[in-house]
């Protein structure tokens, strides 16, 4: 983009900023588009560019404020100007009725009405505006104090960052509500985990939760946050019912939930519950029930409260839903960390408004507690926990002879003998420097942006090669470059896969289907499914087969190879998983039978993570006449370009400094400050290496804890040898000359935070500065801080608290003049 006047930049800032906000509000709000996605990014990184050339420019309510991108180590508290109270909860008819009652009598008359609103299971927030903008947002907390999350807060497209309806608005006003994420964001995130390797999310709540408290404003950003208000408090507006505060909240560009009614008496606020009692599962957010309010603002007043709650609110939540499925198999799952979590497979069932399929064991202990056999109906439930729970076993239903589930003692990704420390609930898997989900972890932070920067190896294409073999540490990565043909054809994307209990790969319904039927397409095998998605796999199946036959032209052939896969797979010895069937019954359906031995590929088919995987090391022969269907059975693989986008990443990161180097290594508790500041004072990795624990310890900022992770690290044989082979494909393992010259040592042995608007440096040019005068950049606020420069609109919560914890602040010019006497 070429660079325009500073005017006409003003121009196209001002003209983006509202044509963005134009399309959040559509979408975010209305639920509507008038552009594609890949438009609104474009518009996006044109006002982010302007911006950059123009900083004085951005708008306070500019879009890009939502990207997020703030840092926050430590939330800093706030008290509450009113306190946030909690409801209390009823499960009856009649205990609504008392509540009825206990208003009638406090009130002494029956002239009231209620508003009622689903309750959303969210995170309660508290949103305070002066003069039209927001300048904090506190969490509930104790009710009376809780943490400032208001960076976080400012990635929630819906939240106004700037009231621009300000006719007769009060100077200062506080508006509370509900944080969530949305049900299709939520399965976004937990299918992503889940695909990792990790743990999936307990529920909406907690997820939310966890996001809001996130370090890295960028990453909450991604979560996509979004916010119900339900209460305005302010001392300056005419506005006597909550009803009416709600209105006003929707005309001043909150976002308000469309569900709440004015209800008179109780007959229609039990019509109202029993008409959300299905019809909520409908909605994008969870709920769990109706909170009930008197309308009238004076009337509140008159109740007013006991010590925890209202007396004039209540909430009527929603029994929990159940049904009965049947268990198919236990699979386990491998963490990051080498946690292992069975997960249960049920056989399809609908419940609160989805298809369940699955439900987390949590661990050992669950599965004994449960005493869960082969082929038992459990009872499933749905309840505050989004992820459905085995609740117990249906006795009188167990099979004779049944026999019960056993707890694996093998990793089922790399096979090693799993690990129980006492007093743990969880198994895990001792293999760090071998297990596919424990690589990926260090692998992901040694490439990662502020490491050695090598955004053409993403998480995806990570997975893959490590899974599959050609990458177990940050050394492998160099080597890749001599592996580029073998790379081509290597599959990306697993979702497609899953394995059985022992290990046996297993391949999705929906590509076993595309791959065995020509001229059908993958949208018309989804429609099938999706209407299908009650039936097991038989019968899933059966009736597609059925449905080819019918078809004339190629619908016979391919009613014949489901007919084969189908004989299989009704007297198959290997776990049901839901919705996925094993490789070696597809590829023994799509081989010509003189080929086939099915002891040798379901063999070849153990431990294997990819078709491809097991193409190459299986040894598995694929005839020229059948290469198209299984090519039509892989996922999507690296093609030419991708191949070259990896190796030119790689290529150019050799040339990353000896502090990011030092970093990407990844040794516990060194972060990217103290990785610059070991770099600075050792000069080389080697002189790092060999440093006694009084030269570390000399250091300001190292001690026993950090000494002791240093001392560990480079202890272990395995990681001196990624060093020497890192070293050798040419590394910077140490400091460069032209790094290590300084102007000056003005600012010897001084730790410096630069905050807010400089007028004479740009952020990476104040760092430079900083350190060419022998300063340290530090990029948070602490006590080990020497001072701080503060620029124009510096965070009015960050200088909070550098002056409570006696930071000294000094201008620009005062940071020039100390650099120059000296």
């Amino acid at each position: 983009m070429n660079k325009p006047s500073k005017e006409e930049a003003e121009k196209q800032i001002a003209a983006l900023t509202e044509t963005i906000n134009h399309h959040n509000h559509l979408y975010y709000q209305e639920d509507r588009s008038e552009i594609s996605d890949f438009e609104f990014d474009q518009l996006l990184e044109k006002l982010v560019f302007l911006e950059s050339l123009y900083p004085e420019l951005k708008q306070p309510d500019s879009p890009t404020l939502r990207v997020g991108g703030t840092i926050t180590k430590n939330f800093e508290t706030a008290m509450h100007a009113v306190r946030m109270l909690s409801l209390g909860n009823t499960y009856s008819k009649e205990e609504l009725v008392a509540f009825d009652e206990r208003v009638a009598k406090g009130l002494g008359h029956r002239d009231f009405e209620y508003l009622c609103e689903l309750k959303f299971d969210g995170v309660a927030i508290s949103m305070v505006y002066e003069n039209g903008q927001l300048v904090r947002a506190v969490t509930r907390g104790d009710g009376y104090k809780g943490d400032v999350v208001t960076e976080n807060v400012k990635t929630i497209r819906t939240v106004p960052l700037i009231i621009k309806n300000q006719k007769s608005l009060p100077p200062y006003f506080e508006v509370r509500g509900e944080i969530f994420l949305s049900r299709k964001v939520f399965d976004k995130i937990n299918d992503e985990r889940i695909s990792h390797g990790e743990n999936p999310l307990a529920n909406p709540r907690n997820a939310a939760s966890g996001t809001l408290k996130m370090q890295d404003s960028s990453i909450v950003a991604r979560r996509r946050l979004d916010c119900y208000l339900y209460q305005l408090i302010a001392d300056e507006l005419p506005i006597n019912k909550h009803h009416e505060a709600i209105a006003y909240l929707a005309n001043l560009g909150f976002n308000v939930s469309p569900t709440f009614r004015k209800c008179q008496g109780l007959d229609e606020v039990m019509a109202y519950i029993e008409e959300w009692r299905e019809k909520r599962l409908q909605l994008p957010v969870e709920t769990d029930g109706v909170v009930i309010k008197v309308n009238d603002y004076q009337q509140q007043e008159e109740l007013g409260f006991t010590a925890k709650i209202p007396k004039w609110a209540i909430a009527f939540k929603y029994q929990a839903e159940s049904a009965e499925a049947t268990l198919l198999s236990v699979t386990y799952q491998v963490g990051r960390t080498g946690a292992i979590t069975p997960v249960a497979n049920l056989s399809p069932v609908s419940l609160a408004g989805t298809i369940v399929k699955r439900a987390s064991l949590h661990n050992a202990n669950e599965i004994l507690r449960l005493d869960l056999h082969e082929g038992d109906v459990v009872r499933v439930e749905k309840g505050g926990e989004i992820i459905p729970k085995i609740t117990g076993v249906v006795q009188e239903r167990r099979r004779k002879g049944s026999v019960p589930i056993t707890y694996i003692d093998t990793c089922p990704e790399c096979g090693t003998i799993l690990e129980r420390k006492e007093g743990e609930a969880k198994h895990f898997c001792p293999n760090e420097g071998g297990c596919p989900p424990q690589i990926l972890g260090r692998i992901e932070h040694f490439v990662s942006k502020r490491a050695m920067d090598i955004d053409s190896l993403g998480t995806e294409r990570l997975r893959a090669l490590i899974q599959q073999g050609y990458v177990s540490n940050p050394a492998d990565i160099y080597d890749l470059p001599g592996k580029k043909q073998e790379l081509l054809g290597l599959e990306i994307s697993e979702e497609q896969y899953s394995k059985s209990s022992d290990g046996y790969l297993l391949i999705s319904i929906k590509k076993a289907l595309y791959a065995l039927t020509q001229q059908v397409t993958l949208k018309e095998i989804e429609n099938f499914l999706d209407r299908n998605a009650t039936l097991n796999l038989i019968e899933k199946l059966v009736n597609f087969a059925e449905q080819e036959k019918a078809k004339p032209g190629r619908g016979k052939a391919n009613s014949k190879r489901l007919q084969k896969l189908i004989a299989l797979i009704r007297n198959q010895a290997l776990d049901s998983v839901p919705d996925f069937i094993p490789v070696a019954y597809v590829l023994a359906s799509i081989l010509p039978e003189k080929e086939v031995i099915l002891t040798n590929l379901i063999a070849q088919s153990k431990n294997k993570n990819s078709l491809h995987d097991l193409l190459v090391k299986g040894e598995l022969e694929i005839p020229d006449a059948v290469q198209d269907q299984i090519n039509k059975l892989k996922g999507s693989t690296f093609q030419e370009g991708v191949v070259n986008n990896m190796m030119e990443g790689i290529r150019v990161s050799l040339s990353q400094p000896f502090p990011k180097v030092l970093f990407a290594l990844g040794i516990r508790n060194i972060g990217e400050n103290t990785a610059i500041l070991l770099a600075k004072h050792f000069k080389s990795i080697t002189q790092l290496m060999n440093a006694s624990d009084q030269e570390l310890l000399d250091i300001n900022g190292v001690g026993e804890t950090l000494l002791q992770s240093i001392r560990q690290f480079f202890n272990d044989k395995k990681n001196r040898d990624i060093i020497r082979r890192l070293r050798e494909k040419g590394l910077q393992f140490e400091l460069a000359e032209s790094k290590m010259s300084l102007e000056s040592r003005a600012l010897e042995g001084k730790k410096i935070l630069a905050s807010g608007r400089l007028n004479h440096f740009k952020r990476d040019e104040i760092i430079d500065f900083i350190e060419s005068h022998g300063g340290t950049y530090v990029k948070s606020v602490s006590k080990n801080l020497d001072f701080i420069v503060e620029g124009e609109e510096m965070g009015p919560s960050k200088k909070e608290k550098a002056l409570k914890l006696g930071i000294s602040l000094i201008s620009e010019e005062e940071l020039l003049d100390i650099c120059k006497t000296s």
